[in-house]
């Protein structure tokens, strides 16, 4: 076996709740050990920044900086909360502000040479582009991530993701059967009525969900 790679991930979905950091060890092929994590929300000022950018409309250059700035913080506390000592790579997706496949274009938003400075961990990032534009739909690393933990469960299966978009991979019985896509809205569009109605960024903790009648049928 490879020796394995620590390594930060780090996340931020469509959902606009915040920065997802984790900490795994990997060879970066079949064998993933996950660690700890963390959660980082967005302070409400550059969560509705960002979602006023999304579409690619507004100055770029000062948004960009300052979600780089967060998540660097993202790094630093999971770093510091869970003592994890050395990591070797950080792992950077960025904010997604425009994802259109079919016309082979997607925008992130973060700065990876500018992460790498403020944490001094190197960084890979910029994940979508190559793949979109060899026509995929985005997101290549999340078939394989979930193929690499299911290597015990029965196949063929399908993992299921709802995020503020919902994504499905399906993997079939041999390791390198893999399909992966979007199935369309997750929560984002529950967390556009939380907010148009309330004001709140989202059902915290399916309050208002809770009040409500299952319909059965």
């Amino acid at each position: 076996m490879s020796a394995l790679s620590r390594v930060i991930g780090l996340m931020s979905g469509t959902s606009l709740d915040g920065i997802d950091a984790a900490f795994i060890e990997s060879d970066g092929e079949a064998q993933v050990k996950p660690g700890p994590w963390l959660t980082l929300p967005y302070d409400p000022t550059l969560r509705e920044d960002l979602r006023a950018a999304l579409g690619g409309k507004g100055p770029m250059q000062q948004l960009e900086h300052r979600l780089t700035e967060a998540h660097a913080a993202a790094v630093q506390r999971l770093i510091e909360r869970h003592a994890l000592g050395a990591v070797d790579l950080i792992g950077f997706h960025g904010h997604t502000i425009l994802h259109a496949p079919d016309q082979r274009r997607t925008w992130q938003l973060g700065d990876g040479a500018l992460l790498a400075r403020l944490t001094q961990i190197d960084v890979v990032g910029d994940f979508r582009s190559a793949d979109v534009a060899a026509g995929g739909e985005g997101a290549p690393l999340v078939p394989l991530y979930h193929a690499a933990l299911a290597q015990e469960l029965e196949h063929p299966l399908a993992v299921v993701n709802i995020g503020g978009v919902a994504n499905i991979t399906w993997i079939g019985a041999a390791a390198d059967q893999l399909l992966a896509f979007d199935t369309g809205p997750g929560n984002a569009l529950i967390d556009d009525w939380v907010r148009l109605h309330t004001g709140a960024a989202a059902d915290l903790d399916g309050a208002l969900a809770a009040k409500g009648r299952i319909d059965e049928e």
